[in-house]
C-alpha cells in the first residue's frame, strides 16, 4: 500500500478524490437543514442594517476627543 502511495501518479488522483468528497460534504452540511438555511439567509442583510458603529464604539470615540 505504501509503495502504491509513494508513486506520484497515484497520489494526485487520490488527493483529488479526497478534496472533492470533503467539498461535497461541506456543501451538504451548509445547504441541508432548515434551521441552518434560515439562519444563513438572515445573515445576508447584515451589511444593510442601520447604524454604522456599535454603541460601545461611539463611546470610545467621544472619550478620545
Amino acid at each position: 500500500m505504501l509503495e502504491w502511495l509513494s508513486n506520484m501518479e497515484n497520489t494526485k488522483p487520490l488527493a483529488l478524490v479526497i478534496f472533492f468528497v470533503v467539498f461535497v460534504g461541506i456543501l451538504l452540511y451548509v445547504f441541508t437543514g432548515k434551521k441552518r438555511g434560515k439562519r444563513l439567509e438572515s445573515y445576508k442583510n447584515i451589511p444593510f442594517l442601520e447604524g454604522d458603529k456599535p454603541a460601545d464604539q461611539k463611546d470610545k470615540d467621544s472619550d478620545n476627543g
